[in-house]
């Protein structure tokens, strides 16, 4: 399987099941930003982000204007976000709750969006 499907199926599924995790139980965002105030949480958090952003673009970094684009950012933004928990976490935290108190139902609505894409071009259920 090329691996721009294999990602797009693995993003497309991980944000749709996100999406749907956090509409149900919109108090887990809460405690996910809660549990970053923990050490402990805060480094195995932002080494997860590292290693999956690092994965994500050793197996693709393709920089073409189409929906391959897509996954390669989301593999940059996950290693960005981990490097900088790791980094400079006070001011990290400080950024994505004020990013999410202000943006949260775009945000969540983009993620939706976008996993529905990525599986809609992986399984061709669409044609675009």
């Amino acid at each position: 399987m090329d691996n721009s499907i294999f990602l797009a199926k693995f993003w497309g599924y991980y944000l749709l099941i996100f999406f749907v995790i956090l509409s149900f139980n919109p108090k887990r965002i809460r405690q996910i930003f809660n549990d970053l105030e923990d050490q402990k949480f805060l480094i195995i958090f932002s080494f997860l982000a590292i290693i999956i952003g690092l994965i994500n673009i050793l197996f693709h970094n393709i920089w073409e204007p189409n929906w391959k684009l897509i996954i390669t950012l989301i593999g940059w933004s996950s290693l960005l976000i981990g490097l900088s928990l790791f980094s400079i976490p006070k001011q990290t935290i400080h950024w994505l709750k004020l990013v999410n108190i202000r943006f949260v139902q775009a945000i969540y609505t983009l993620l939706f969006l976008i996993g529905l894409y990525l599986l809609n071009i992986a399984y061709a259920i669409i044609i675009i």
